[in-house]
């Protein structure tokens, strides 16, 4: 199989049957919410049918709030594979009082089962994205997440599609009803035996004492969040995208009956439209990614939110409804192909933006504290969709903006959102500059980089041939690396950034700064004693004449303080580039290429005792070969 195809993993038993577990769930779920949603509207008087819809809304989220916390508990104490088998079980039986309850005719016993599918989605939840980093390698993470978002959306959409129509089918008689039950204990079973077949995810932290109070508990695992800033803020990002998610959702019928003057199946084409940019967004993300949690991504995505939220709020503020109701009308109607263009980039955007969150929160998450952290990023996801539901009463009931001006402020607080997200957590931007560079002017290629171990301390050995090589190197090997630099390349402006945010360690010579000269070289051994791996350019400084300068005796001297393993690594096709110096100085020339082609070759690594500078220097020239 094509490792570089994400696909692939759907061909595996690490994945195809947990894929299908969720993928089954999800849709069970929204089968039953939707048909009963459907069946109040249309039995029931207006101002009782609002009441209940709003009430079976809130008891499906009530159990986020109320069992999270226990939640990601238990799926740290318990093998994942055990629990998920258990959690089916229970959906089977729920699905059986679920067919019950709706040939009783009773709304409130569905709204009991209802109640009894949130509870069991809330310890879903957290195992559900915690098992992942324990089947799949690092670099399938972004894949599987991108594939379970994909799935997630797809089977959400099917299940309110399916459960919609079938209920509609129930006022022509009890056809609709068997439809219904079949589906869900068909749905359920089918569930269960795709979890018997996930692998055994062994319990993290077995010995774990669980706490019952949700309060405390959730507070808990905030304040150990936030130990990790990156951790933290990708949850306040997915919970945000949550909010926003909801609050385009939930107006969606009202957009299509009050301001597009369309009907029931104009709802479903646009909840089409959103769903499937999500999917299509998703898998862009993890084919974008190349293997690894792409942070750069994020910032396009939430970029893209703002301008197509916006544009959606304008091309439906002028949008003239026709005299005539139906998907027909219109689609031949002036400003429609807007419309459902802005609604699925919006989808596709939010792909590009929660998947690389996901994959971040679970690699940057401790194992034996994963599912808790997700379970806690759970009840964040629930709180904001309730606040998105009170955002809408406040600007469409209270303040009477339009549909249209609601859709505009959202868009604009993603971008205020956005901003401070990003402030605090300079990472994304930065990876967003490398993304870019490594996807614009350049196109990398790489050979041997499984050779960089994926933990542990180590040093990478490479020529030196243009101001943007960090950059490159960063944006290819999946490790953080931490460089050490010429000072004065690690003070040029914008390149600054983000050599500051990544951690660089600035070094000049003895000669020009004793201090600054001591201080880099105790950075360093701490760097390598804390496990960092670390990149070193021995040339000392930029080409040119675009030939290898000799290496220094600097790596050796790091090596004698701190032995670690030294690996090689060589650019090719950086010279004659706008940022080396071929025919004068780096950015005195007008860029001459766009889209070139660049390599980056890693070796074996060498033991500390056989990395000498002229060894290192015979090595990385043999890789770099006769393309400068």
């Amino acid at each position: 199989m094509d490792a570089n195809s994400q696909f692939h993993l759907l061909g595996s038993r690490r994945f195809l049957p947990f894929f299908c577990t969720q993928f089954l769930g999800a849709f069970n779920d929204n089968v039953f919410k939707n048909a009963l949603i459907v069946m109040i509207a249309f039995r029931l008087a207006a101002s009782e049918a609002n009441f209940l819809i709003n009430l079976a809304a809130g008891l499906f989220i009530l159990p986020f709030f109320l069992f999270s916390a226990t939640a990601g508990q238990v799926a740290d104490k318990t093998d994942k594979s055990t629990l998920i088998r258990r959690i089916k079980l229970a959906e089977i039986g729920i699905a059986t009082f679920g067919v019950a309850a709706l040939f009783s005719g009773n709304n409130f016993l569905c709204l009991a089962v209802l109640f009894l599918l949130g509870v069991q989605s809330a310890f879903f939840g957290p195992v559900k994205y915690a098992i992942l980093p324990q089947h799949l390698h690092k670099t399938e993470l972004v894949s599987g997440n991108a594939l379970v978002e994909m799935g997630t959306f797809v089977s959400i959409l099917l299940g309110t599609i399916v459960g919609g129509l079938l209920a509609g089918k129930t006022g022509e008689g009890e056809s609709g009803l068997l439809w219904i039950s079949a589906i869900l204990i068909t749905t359920a079973c089918i569930g269960y035996l795709a979890a018997r077949a996930i692998p055994g995810a062994k319990a993290p932290a077995p010995d774990l004492k669980i706490n019952y109070n949700p309060v405390s508990q959730t507070s808990r695992i905030l304040k150990e969040a936030a130990k990790t800033p990156s951790v933290f803020y990708a949850i306040i990002g997915i919970s945000w995208f949550w909010l926003l998610g909801a609050a385009y959702l939930t107006q969606i019928p009202s957009l299509t009956r009050n301001v597009l003057g369309g009907s029931e199946s104009l709802v479903t084409l646009l909840l089409c439209c959103f769903t499937i940019g999500v999917a299509i967004g998703s898998m862009l993300c993890g084919r974008l990614s190349g293997g690894r949690v792409e942070l750069g991504l994020v910032p396009i995505g939430a970029a893209g939110l703002t301008v197509s939220g916006v544009l959606l709020a304008l091309s439906t503020s002028s949008y003239v409804p026709p005299v005539e109701m139906g998907i027909s009308a219109f689609w031949h109607s002036e400003g429609a192909l807007s419309i459902l263009v802005n609604l699925t980039l919006i989808g596709i955007f939010g792909g590009f933006y929660i998947v690389p969150l996901y994959s971040m929160m679970q690699e940057r998450s401790a194992p034996e504290i994963r599912a808790r952290i997700i379970a806690v990023n759970n009840v964040l996801n629930a709180v904001f969709m309730v606040v998105a539901a009170l955002l809408g009463i406040v600007f469409l009931n209270m303040l009477e903006a339009s549909i249209p001006q609601f859709f505009l402020v959202i868009a604009l607080m993603n971008a205020a959102v956005a901003v401070f997200v990003f402030t605090k957590v300079p990472e994304f931007a930065m990876r967003l500059l490398i993304w870019l560079l490594s996807h614009t002017m350049y196109r990398v290629k790489h050979q041997g980089l499984e050779q960089v171990p994926e933990e542990g301390a180590a040093i990478i050995a490479c020529n030196h041939v243009s101001y943007v090589d960090a950059l490159l190197l960063a944006g290819a090997v999946r490790r953080p690396i931490r460089f050490i630099m010429y000072k004065p390349i690690y003070e040029i402006p914008v390149l600054h950034f983000i050599f500051k945010t990544s951690r660089a360690i600035p070094i000049c010579s003895r000669q020009k700064d004793p201090e600054g000269y001591a201080r880099a070289f105790e950075e360093i051994e701490q760097a390598l004693k804390d496990g960092d791996l670390l990149c070193i350019f021995p040339e000392g400084q930029l080409t040119q004449d675009g030939e290898m300068q000799p290496f220094k005796a600097g790596i050796e001297k790091i090596l004698q303080r701190t032995p670690v393993p030294v690996i090689p690594m060589a650019l090719r096709g950086l010279w004659g580039s706008f940022f080396s110096h071929k025919d004068g100085h780096a950015f005195t020339t007008w860029p001459k290429r766009f889209w070139s082609s660049v390599c980056v070759v890693a070796g074996k690594p060498l033991e500390a005792t056989a990395a000498k500078a002229e060894i290192l220097y015979d090595q990385v020239l043999g890789l770099r070969g006769e393309r400068r």
